[in-house]
């Protein structure tokens, strides 16, 4: 079972097939794939389910905080299961490919007193940009 389907489990989520089929979809390392990608490959598995159900779904999730909704540049949103371990994206400005990681040090620490404005951070989202080993080599 994925550690998607364990979290939502133990919230008592009520798990239809076409939920499981979504969560299922979502699981793996490096997964940030968007509504459509999402749906095309749930399809596969559960030929019935609509797209209507999968954007619903994906809803659910981000407003239980237990899927991260993505957004780089100007592309689709993209959604990533990794929500519950701190991490950062690396992502190919050529063809979009992102990737999890997790940088030494806190980008909290990193922002000076004299640069927050009187504002009480929460949080930081870092995204880093370059090109990946595929698109370097085309």
């Amino acid at each position: 079972m994925s550690d998607l389907l364990q979290r939502l489990r133990g919230r008592g989520w009520r798990m239809t097939a076409q939920r499981r089929v979504v969560a299922e979809v979502l699981d793996g390392d490096h997964v940030h794939l968007t509504a459509d990608e999402v749906h095309a490959r749930a399809v596969t598995r559960l030929p019935e389910i609509s797209r209507a159900t999968v954007y619903n779904t994906l809803g659910e999730l981000v407003s239980l905080g237990e899927v991260l909704e993505v957004s780089t540049d100007r592309r689709a949103k993209r959604y990533d299961p990794n929500a519950h371990r701190p991490h950062q994206h690396l992502v190919c400005a050529l063809c979009g490919a992102i990737r999890d990681v997790h940088p030494a040090g806190d980008p909290l620490a990193d922002l000076p007193d004299g640069e927050r404005f009187g504002f009480v951070v929460s949080a930081a989202e870092v995204t880093y940009r370059g090109v990946c080993p595929s698109c370097a080599v085309a």
